[in-house]
């Protein structure tokens, strides 16, 4: 069954001006690249379901269906699904341009809650024929599509293509799919994408390689590396990702030994936010490594959930914090990325485009995630990338997931879509039982960002200020005594302009038993020792992060991630606090007997190894 193209629908994003006419830019764009040498052989073979054929026909009015082997919904046990919902005005965004802190917008650390709610119902049935717009249990809990629930993947469809990416230049623009959750975005792209390799059965010329950051997400290497696939690990900056320079992508690319295997074809890379180090990669640095994919015919896996969690104030405080002058603007030139055409929102345009805005050749896999924008548990996702390879991932999809939940899929629907027919039974999220619709949904979208953002500014205020260890003292000198103020730096971070994370690098040389044990213990003593009364603070150390065992043990262990969006609001502050007091309580260790006791009740808990 081909993908199903939804025809627009009418939502409130049209109320909204372009910056440009649409027909202006789609004239003359190329057609995506024919990627299919890369696929995999199990993909090369991979055709429609039989089954899933005949669900064009189930939409046919009054077809008498005695093909499908569907149970009767009749008899599904829910009546209705309800819940109480946060009106997409919760809370309090922050300005989409970058400010001088701070200001009254940044400096509150509550989470602005207005408490207001309203009540989503999705009815048993609903009274609407458009398959495309009926949001019920009798459609949504039934066996359905590969590619989504068909009113939730229209309206994600849509937004994707006018709202989140208006300007992807190739010929048609995007497809999407619907997944569980980007980590099976993942695991669909690199079964699709790439072959198995085994050391005992093939041959070295056959074995394919992914490339990663230097630092990287390891559920997605961990996916990966069963596959036999080589982990090539690319060296980053404070951004993400070099392009040039030792180590960057070019290095690895151009000076590849073939005798580890194949030159790799995948890059998976997350580029805002990037997890664990935080870094945000720049729309010229995304054009440098983009070029250097077409070069070396390389496919982009660009895992982005958080994208919408982008900081302008971030650079401003750190340069203010740290008494370095700056202007009110941070970022040079228009505040407007998406050009030529507009997605319709101030804040849509103001964040830093994907790698689809520059992707010519069709060579980008995006996934994206309701995990930071509704919950995790809600385990649902898509994957935009060109119609080819949406298909594959399709042909994939029918036969293992099918689709994500349709409780999900019905409740996520009807909060944003609402009820498409008077009298259906059905209440969407806003306040008079309508959808929140588009404009809803990117306010809801900026008010997450909002919160997100002053916990940044808490945490990352608390950080700055406790970084250097203070001591007093007095020296002697032939003009008399002096009073002597030492700073010892034990540890400094970059303030993250995007993400939930702060990646702190520990100045572990400046302890006093740096040269008295080995690094790797010395930090794995002060990870267990914060994890310890009175301090009680659980970080993740950087070695977890490494992609490769030479990183763990060369860089990994100068290294901490720490997250300032799990903990309660009250919380971040109180933990931002006992993390520094526990660090410089660690640095006035000056026997090696209590590293030692450290390390041992690591390993005798179970903790991390080192």
């Amino acid at each position: 069954m081909p993908l199903v193209k939804p025809p627009v629908t009418s939502t409130s994003a049209n109320k909204s001006t372009r910056t440009m006419d649409s027909s202006i830019i789609k004239g003359n764009r190329p057609a995506p690249i024919d990627l299919s040498h890369h696929y995999s052989r199990v993909t090369k073979n991979r055709v429609a379901s039989n089954i899933k054929q005949f669900y064009k026909y189930f939409i046919i009015p009054g077809i008498g269906n005695l093909a499908g082997g569907l149970p009767n919904h009749n008899y599904f046990p829910y009546d209705t699904l309800e819940a109480s919902v946060a009106l997409p005005d919760r809370f309090t965004p922050t300005p989409n341009k970058p400010v001088d802190p701070p200001t009254a917008l940044l400096s509150a650390t509550s989470l602005s809650d207005n408490g207001s709610s309203s009540r989503v119902v999705v009815p048993k049935e609903s009274g609407t024929v458009d398959m495309l717009r009926k949001i019920d249990l009798a459609s949504a809990l039934q066996y359905g599509t590969a590619q989504g629930y068909p009113p939730l993947y229209s309206f994600l469809r849509q937004f994707t293509r006018e709202n989140l990416h208006p300007n992807v230049p190739y010929a048609g623009g995007p497809e999407i799919i619907l997944t569980c959750g980007a980590t099976d975005g993942f695991a669909k792209a690199i079964e699709a994408l790439s072959n198995t390799w085994s050391e005992e059965r093939d041959w070295i010329r056959e074995r394919e390689g992914l490339l990663v950051e230097e630092f990287a997400y390891m559920n997605a290497i961990q996916a990966a590396r069963p596959r036999g696939l080589n982990i090539v690990p690319v060296t980053i900056d404070a951004e993400g990702m070099k392009a040039s320079g030792k180590g960057g992508l070019e290095d690895v690319l151009e000076n590849w030994d073939t005798n580890k295997g194949k030159r790799p074809h995948l890059i998976y890379t997350v580029t805002i936010g990037q997890n664990p180090t935080s870094g945000t990669l720049g729309v010229q640095r995304r054009k440098d490594i983009y070029a250097l994919c077409c070069k070396y015919d390389v496919i982009i896996i660009e895992d982005d959930p958080y994208w919408f969690l982008q900081y302008p104030s971030a650079n401003a405080s750190s340069l203010a914090a740290r008494g370095i002058p700056t202007s009110s603007d941070a970022r040079p030139g228009e505040y407007n990325y998406n050009t030529p055409i507009s997605s319709g929102f101030p804040f849509l345009d103001s964040l830093v485009p994907s790698y689809l805005s520059v992707d010519t050749e069709g060579r980008v896999v995006r996934l994206d995630t309701f995990s930071k924008t509704v919950a995790p548990g809600c385990r649902l996702g898509w994957i935009t990338a060109q119609p080819e390879l949406c298909e594959r991932f399709l042909r994939s999809t029918e036969t293992s997931t099918q689709q994500p939940s349709g409780f999900v899929q019905s409740m996520i629907a009807e909060l944003i879509m609402g009820p498409q027919t008077k009298n259906d039974g059905g209440r969407g999220g806003s306040k008079d039982g309508s959808g929140w619709q588009v404009d809803g949904w990117v306010r809801w979208l900026e008010g997450l960002r909002g919160n997100y953002e002053r916990r940044m500014q808490t945490m990352c205020s608390i950080l700055e200020e406790g970084k250097h260890l203070v001591k007093s003292g007095r020296r002697q000198s032939l003009s008399g005594d002096w009073s002597v103020v030492d700073k010892v730096p034990m540890y400094d971070f970059v303030w993250p302009l995007g993400g939930m994370f702060v990646w702190v690098k520990m100045n572990l040389q400046t302890h006093p038993l740096y040269k008295k044990t080995t690094h790797a213990k010395l930090s794995h003593a002060l990870w267990v020792y914060l994890t310890e009364k009175p301090y009680l603070v659980l970080v993740s150390p950087g070695t977890i992060f490494s992609p490769t065992q030479e990183i763990a043990e060369t860089k990994g262990w100068q290294f901490h991630r720490i997250c300032f969006a799990a903990v309660d609001e009250p919380d971040v502050e109180k933990c931002s606090e006992r993390f520094v007091e526990g660090i410089k309580s660690f640095w006035g260790k000056k026997s090696l007997d209590d590293i030692e006791e450290s390390v041992k009740r690591g390993v005798d808990d179970g903790c991390i190894p080192m």
